[in-house]
């Protein structure tokens, strides 16, 4: 692949490090690129291969146009010879249910779990009694969280009702009640600040869609110039959570930015590219808004999906109709959006 900054040649090769998975990046020296490649996360330089090289995971495969890793399989070793049947049962069943990706990670990781435990105890013969001892051993012993526990729960619900179809086992196993948590928002002056704290203009304009838009950052990587009508002022948001698409309105505010962006930038495919024409990373995204954050001198405990939940409470706040907020963030469910009235201030102030 050819460097456009540099016009170097970049090779990447698929390959192993320490008996870990690698992506091999070798190109001629160049203290220019060198200093690019450096920040890629969790890249590192190998003095006996003299070369450079990042974590073979499903983030770097696309940004560097390898195919993806079919998410679990890398546990199959770790698990009994008895059980890996079971396992490899449960992976194909995501699969042919067109479970996302991040989806069959967490299934894959949290079903493991209780398979690592069973070891040569076959997982089909579990008793309702049994996977009580194992729920129970989580919460006391192991600790996890009441969502871990429900993450846990619902991939081994999948198992023994979409795999052995068993649909009534679940009917004996209790859940632990999910505590009720307010989305977390920011006012629009911490807002604005964060905004002007950024001198990047790339960066700048994630947050203000992420804001102006109500996107999650998922949604933010995978935003593409074919899906942008500024003519009609909306987005397509296209696959989001759930595999629905959605419109939502292209601020006027931003258009402006938008167009200057595309000048300079010329992104191909993906809005926001990463150093080699792949869509940019989540984590780096992330990354953009803590800096912005601590930048802004804006303290607060909150992520940048907080964003998300700004726009919906401001919009609210503002008048517009619950009904169409949902529409516009995406929600299955109107109580989901609902939540926004335990946090707008208009809201409050109306029963005062």
């Amino acid at each position: 692949m050819l460097d456009k900054a540099t016009n170097i040649e970049v090779n990447f090769t698929i390959g192993s490090h320490k008996n870990m998975p690698v992506i091999w990046i070798q190109f001629e020296k160049d203290d220019a690129l060198i200093q690019r490649v450096k920040k890629l996360t969790g890249v590192k330089f190998s003095a006996s291969q003299k070369a450079w090289y990042v974590p073979d995971n499903n983030q770097y495969r696309e940004k560097f146009g390898f195919p993806p890793v079919v998410p679990g399989l890398n546990l199959l070793p770790k698990i009994h010879p008895i059980n890996q049947p079971a396992f490899q049962k449960f992976v194909e069943q995501l699969q042919l249910k067109c479970y996302s990706p991040s989806t069959i990670r967490t299934y894959t990781s949290e079903f493991s779990q209780l398979l690592f435990i069973l070891r040569s105890y076959p997982v089909e013969q579990l008793s309702a009694e049994k996977l009580k001892s194992y729920i129970l051993y989580c919460i006391n012993t192991l600790k996890l969280t009441e969502n871990s526990i429900h993450s846990r729960l619902n991939a081994i619900k999948f198992y023994f009702e979409q795999v052995l179809h068993r649909e009534k086992f679940f009917a004996e196993i209790p859940r632990p009640k999910k505590p009720s948590k307010l989305p977390k928002v920011l006012n629009t002056n911490d807002i604005s600040k964060i905004f002007a704290a950024i001198q990047n203009p790339k960066h700048k304009l994630m947050l203000q869609l992420c804001y102006g838009m109500g996107l999650r950052v998922s949604e933010i990587v995978n935003l593409q110039i074919a899906h942008i009508d500024s003519e009609r002022m909306q987005v397509l948001i296209e696959a989001a959570k759930g595999k629905k698409d959605r419109y939502v309105n292209l601020p006027q505010s931003i258009l402006n930015n938008l167009r200057s962006y595309y000048k300079t930038f010329k992104p191909q495919k993906y809005l926001f590219e990463g150093q080699y024409a792949g869509k940019y990373s989540i984590r780096s995204v992330q990354a953009v808004f803590k800096a912005a954050m601590a930048k802004a001198k804006v303290y607060k405990p909150v992520g940048i999906h907080s964003l998300r939940h700004s726009y919906a409470t401001h919009l609210l706040e503002s008048g517009t109709d619950i009904v169409f907020i949902q529409q516009l963030l995406g929600h299955n469910d109107l109580k989901t959006t609902l939540l926004y009235t335990h946090v707008s201030k208009k809201e409050m102030n109306n029963i005062l």
